[in-house]
């Protein structure tokens, strides 16, 4: 049995949701309620400014207990969203006021038809990969099918308005979580706010893949974005999970570190493929030093590696012919099989490997082996054992990872308990 859960990765506590929890001030003029991804106010006399809102559940407390804090009913002339995800805008109408204005970047409305489009391809991806944190019974419907804001105010680059005498300015920030992202920038008060742009957790690699899947995040635009973002000077950076970060020194050395790393990671990829490495040997190669070290976070490096690749390159790696082609590897396995000596001489030489240490080995002969004899208990069981062991070799630090592992075990063991009739 694995020793690590996604229960326990930094990840939980971050989007945790407590509806107890008070609202609390950042400074003497921002409020944060902590909720799946945080909300925050901006009250002014002339009308108060709304940062995100929680999910569809979450809206109608996180505005309570704004009022609990600030001792006053709100007056919300504008919300602004940093990206369309529900945990984000679902709780947008209990902030609806009359006449309020919602600011989302141009591609927002594009975005939120899509989820609502790919929604059963993704529902049922998310759960493969989430199968541990999933109560039974819940399809996460709420994410595919939450009501969207309207009307809206959309802008391509940069928006800037005024409200209670603050100064704002809406910039377009695409390459990170989403293609819809935008970042808040105040320059009086020097503060910025970015949402989920440099990924769920502060100082870990941006989510430039997970494992659920989504639409390619660009590498490239994102280090421009970066820059451009450093160069603003903030005094104080505001995340859409974590604490801000508070001072000029520390906000861009933040932020200079993310971009060293990721700069680091692209340079190798991209000198490794001007050098006619394969995208296995790099993501096999390629660690970021010791001074570059992010924290944990939802992918391991290796995906990043693939994700530089592939926005240069495509999906066509020129290794295979048959990567041309409809008929996946899968389609002869049982064929491979049988010529081997069948599913148990496969499942005892995935233990062989296991044995010394190589379970990415034993697991392409397990998954070899489960096409061809799915109901082979032998087999589930090393197939069990490979899962177990990869997912200790992520030390619980790896979100998504250990996510889709966990998944992997739940299923298997399942199959293993309908053999025996439990």
């Amino acid at each position: 049995m694995t020793r690590f859960r996604t229960l326990d990765h930094p990840m939980m506590p971050a989007i945790a949701w407590n509806p107890a929890r008070p609202a609390e001030w950042i400074n003497d003029h921002i409020a944060m309620n902590r909720a799946t991804s945080n909300a925050y106010l901006i009250p002014g006399d002339a009308g108060d400014v709304v940062i995100n809102t929680g999910t569809a559940v979450q809206g109608e407390q996180i505005r309570k207990n704004f009022e609990a804090l600030i001792g006053r009913p709100l007056k919300v002339t504008t919300i602004i969203f940093t990206q369309s995800h529900p945990d984000h805008t679902g709780g947008w109408q209990y902030f609806a006021d009359e006449g309020v204005e919602t600011i989302v970047q141009c591609k927002f409305r594009r975005i939120c038809e899509e989820r609502k489009q790919m929604g059963p391809f993704f529902g049922r991806r998310n759960a493969k990969v989430l199968a541990a944190l999933i109560p039974p019974g819940d399809t996460g419907a709420y994410w595919f099918e939450a009501r969207d804001p309207e009307p809206l105010t959309e802008f391509a680059n940069a928006h800037d308005f005024t409200v209670s005498g603050r100064q704002y300015q809406a910039l377009s920030i695409p390459s990170g979580e989403t293609l819809d992202a935008l970042a808040v920038w105040m320059p009086q008060e020097r503060t910025l706010f970015f949402g989920n742009w440099a990924g769920a957790i502060m100082g870990a690699f941006p989510n430039f893949y997970t494992a659920r899947g989504d639409r390619d995040r660009s590498v490239v635009f994102w280090l421009e974005e970066c820059r451009m973002m450093i160069d603003l000077g903030a005094e104080l950076l505001v995340t859409g999970h974590d604490d801000p970060i508070r001072g000029a020194d520390a906000v861009r050395a933040h932020l200079c570190k993310l971009r060293d790393a990721v700069q680091y990671m692209h340079d190798k990829t991209v000198a490794g493929m001007n050098e006619g490495r394969t995208l296995p040997e790099l993501m096999a190669s390629i660690a970021l030093p010791p001074e570059l070290a992010l924290n944990d976070g939802r992918g391991p490096v290796r995906w990043y590696v693939r994700a530089t690749w592939e926005e240069y390159a495509g999906w066509f790696r020129q290794e295979r012919t048959s990567e041309l082609y409809a008929t996946p590897p899968s389609a002869v396995w049982p064929e491979v099989v049988a010529l081997a000596g069948g599913a148990g001489a496969l499942a005892e030489r995935a233990r062989a490997h296991l044995a010394q240490g190589d379970p990415e080995k034993a697991l392409h002969l397990v998954e070899m082996a489960v096409v061809a004899a799915p109901d082979d208990r032998d087999v589930r069981e090393t197939e069990l054992a490979v899962y177990e062991a990869l997912a200790d070799l992520t030390e619980g630090r790896v979100f998504d990872e250990l996510g889709w592992l966990e998944s992997s075990i739940i299923a298997t063991r399942r199959a293993l308990d309908a053999d025996t009739g439990a």
